[in-house]
């Protein structure tokens, strides 16, 4: 599986965005998928993830309330709402496969900066 993240760039303390992951390959099994980020001098932590049927979601209580995951099964995209922006949300997003033993391979990640 191939995954494409996009979306991200620069945006003030407030702002918002909207990434975009696009996978491809063999996505007709029934994945959970989350987006995780990555900071500098930081591990990549899980910042919310969306079943197959998008009953059951995931947020990181740093987000909540504030990020909304959603996804399109029949474009094989899932997307990461992003509002209310804080500075602590500076880091690079990537998205895969959740809740699962292994990951896929990870794509390159798109870059969120946010400015105060």
């Amino acid at each position: 599986v191939q995954l494409v993240e996009s979306g991200g760039g620069l945006a003030q303390a407030g702002g918002s965005l909207r990434l975009s992951c696009a996978a491809s390959g063999r996505t007709s099994d029934n994945y959970a998928m989350g987006w995780f980020r990555q900071a500098p001098g930081k591990e990549r932590e899980s910042v919310a993830a969306l079943g197959w049927s998008k009953g059951t979601s995931y947020y990181a209580d740093s987000v909540k309330g504030r990020f909304t995951i959603s996804r399109d099964n029949d474009k094989d995209t899932i997307y990461l709402q992003m509002n209310n922006l804080e500075p602590e949300d500076t880091a690079a997003y990537y998205c895969n496969r959740y809740g699962y033993e292994s990951f896929w391979l990870w794509g390159q990640g798109t870059q969120v900066t946010v400015s105060s």
